[in-house]
């Protein structure tokens, strides 16, 4: 394994085995909640959750971060193939199990603790489906640089940079404050 590059099959193979053993075992923690049903099964939920959510946004906030670097690489060239397998891995490995994690987790929080209703509730979804069209949209970068074929300039992945913060902002403040 020595001088083997991230780059190589190899790594990227390690990566893929460790986050579906990672999701495995999350798995079968919720399963072995749910068959329990200990009393503290909401608090144990929520923390599930909260760890999703935490994970999804480290990875919506550092999504751009790359786009900015990689588009100041020049197509084909070493620089852009790493940048390439970095945001394939981090867009596959935690990026999309984060948020299908926090979206079941969350829905079921929502249905079960508060029954779908309230006025922060609904303004929290839709801050969460708008993070979510976030994701898709830079899933969809993400294919785009695979292929060289981006044509954002760093100016505009600065500016989506913001966009998952300002949401989370938004979400924190509602689920805290709960302000209607």
């Amino acid at each position: 394994m020595r001088g083997e590059r991230q780059t190589d099959s190899g790594p990227g193979k390690r990566a893929r085995l460790r986050a579906a053993i990672a999701v495995a075992a999350f798995a079968a923690l919720l399963i072995g909640l749910f068959a329990g049903q200990p009393d503290d099964l909401y608090l144990w939920i929520k923390a599930l959750h909260i760890i999703a959510v935490i994970s999804w946004m480290a990875a919506l906030l550092y999504m751009p971060r790359l786009f900015i670097y990689h588009t100041d690489a020049a197509p084909g060239s070493e620089q852009s193939e790493t940048f390439k397998m970095m945001e394939q891995r981090l867009l596959k490995v935690i990026m999309n199990p984060a948020m299908m994690i926090s979206w079941v987790l969350g829905l079921y929080l929502a249905w079960s603790v508060y029954g779908f209703v309230g006025g922060w509730l609904h303004a929290k979804i839709l801050c969460v489906f708008l993070l979510t069209l976030v994701h898709v949209h830079f899933s969809r970068a993400v294919r785009a640089f695979q292929r060289d074929e981006n044509r954002r300039d760093a100016r505009f992945w600065r500016l989506m940079n913001e966009a998952p913060t300002l949401l989370m902002i938004a979400i924190v403040i509602l689920v805290v404050v709960k302000p209607f």
